[in-house]
């Protein structure tokens, strides 16, 4: 068997930091078997649909590193692979369930259904299809579509029967059809749900493993009835565990804040830090190495090792993870990939930057932020330093202490002369040295966090160095 697995977005807006790690297995699961990895675009839900979302979440998907096999933009075999360009197929495909009698049409109305689940809420039941039009006869039905009736096609869910099958993650599942609603698989547009389409196009593409996140496990069922009333053969599902928010308390959503995969590159994530930072959310290789190229993850992969567990999105394990990544690159290529987060920098400045930085970084744009008072115009609040110990006076006379200082000073890159002269300003005026570098850094920096002041004196003439200075002392 020939290993095929796929990635189906629903171009409907941004492309989920989640469907990358979902991705992300099917691809290594693929590529380790030397199989086939596709990308198919469901574009069924047509009411939510985003103009260039298809194109930016394959655009994405290739700036994380990741490629594919067949696809909408590289055709196939079994192309077309956009859902709305098969229309033709899966209309075939429903006569076919028709003439079966394994699904039905439904007739009711969008007010009957609203009043139906209002019922049902009210009861406390679950809301599910009261099968009002099941049992309609063919005349019935005949006159219904002769007169353009609206109507959808639901599937017809066995009576109180177990549904099980086997997760390759979680083992034996089974789900009894009480618990399932008779699924609309033809929308009244004549445009499929997933649940058809998918099940339709995942058997024509001939894909045998289905990773999916594991709130897709109270469907499958439906899916294994459309399989079995085509009488195909069913392939493997495998439920990966969904993130969970930091906080441990619910999935990650974007209610929540940022989680489109896009926006961790457009923060300063490396690409190859988030795919290692991605492929421990899940899963780890039995052993206690973290540190993962793509072609290692490939090699070792495999669903035995995939948590049940959901595991916790933590930030800070991919701030660390990032800035290891960072750090091992040369110190030209860092400067290539930090030239586009602060394009005022020149390269020879940022090279000379370096020492000072390239330590200290977790992101790109971070790091851009806290050298931006070198390239552009700043404006120190007193607030991020003021305190009972350090009061509006004290702040003045520090500020008037380093003027001194630097007027007197030939060049502010002689960083050794400049921290001797400061140290004895400090001593001399019985000041704590955290206190008076702190006033001096918000000063020059307007920021609490940066690279150490002294050495970042170098890079400013002396002229704007007292020009700030006099700028905070002006606002004491």
């Amino acid at each position: 068997m020939t290993v095929r697995t796929r990635m189906a977005p629903s171009p409907t807006g941004e492309y989920h930091i989640g469907h990358i790690r979902t991705l992300l297995y099917n691809y290594a699961l693929a590529r380790q078997q030397n199989g086939q990895f596709i990308i198919r675009i469901e574009d069924t839900d047509q009411k939510r649909l985003v103009p260039g979302a298809t194109e930016a979440i394959l655009q994405v998907i290739k700036d994380y590193g990741l490629s594919w096999d067949e696809g909408p933009d590289i055709g196939g075999p079994y192309q077309p692979y956009i859902q709305t360009d098969r229309l033709p197929i899966y209309q075939r495909h429903i006569q076919e369930l028709l003439a079966k009698e394994k699904v039905y049409y439904c007739f009711c109305t969008p007010d009957r259904l609203a009043k139906m689940h209002q019922d049902q809420k009210a009861q406390k039941q679950l809301p599910k299809y009261d099968r009002h039009c099941l049992h309609l006869n063919p005349q019935e039905i005949q006159t219904n579509l002769d007169n353009n009736v609206p109507y959808v096609i639901r599937l017809k869910v066995p009576d109180n029967e177990d549904i099980i099958f086997t997760d390759a993650i979680r083992g034996t599942i089974k789900i009894n059809t009480t618990e399932i609603d008779d699924q609309v698989l033809i929308k009244s547009d004549g445009i499929p749900t997933y649940h058809f389409a998918a099940a339709v196009d995942d058997h024509l593409m001939n894909i045998t493993h289905i990773l999916r996140g594991d709130e897709w496990i109270s469907s499958t069922p439906k899916a294994i009835l459309i399989y079995r009333y085509f009488g195909w053969e069913l392939p493997v599902f495998a439920h990966l565990p969904v993130f969970l928010d930091p906080s441990g308390q619910g999935k990650m959503s974007k209610r929540k804040g940022t989680v489109s995969a896009r926006s961790f590159l457009d923060d300063g994530y490396l690409p190859e830090a988030l795919l290692n930072f991605l492929m421990l959310l899940g899963w780890n290789p039995g052993t206690n190495q973290e540190i993962f190229s793509l072609e290692e993850f490939v090699k070792i992969f495999s669903l035995e090792h995939v948590h049940k567990k959901q595991p916790i999105f933590d930030r800070a394990k991919l701030d660390y993870l990032n800035g290891l990544y960072l750090r091992q690159l040369s110190d030209n290529e860092y400067i290539s990939r930090l030239q586009p987060f602060i394009p005022q920098a020149d390269t020879q400045t940022l090279k000379a930057l370096c020492p000072l930085i390239k330590e200290r970084s977790s992101t790109l744009k971070s790091t851009a932020q806290m050298i931006a008072f070198l390239f552009t115009d700043i404006q120190a609040d007193p607030k991020l330093f003021l305190s009972d110990k350090i009061t509006p006076p004290i702040a003045k006379a520090m500020v008037q202490a380093m003027v001194t200082i630097m007027k007197q000073i030939s060049d502010p890159k002689d960083t050794a002369k400049l921290q001797s002269q400061c140290l004895d300003s400090i001593k001399n005026n019985n000041w704590k040295t955290g206190d008076f570098f702190m006033v001096l850094r918000v000063a020059i920096t307007g920021s609490r966090f940066t690279p150490p002041i002294i050495e970042s004196l170098a890079f400013l003439s002396k002229e704007k160095i007292i020009a700030r200075l006099q700028a905070l002392e002006a606002n004491l």
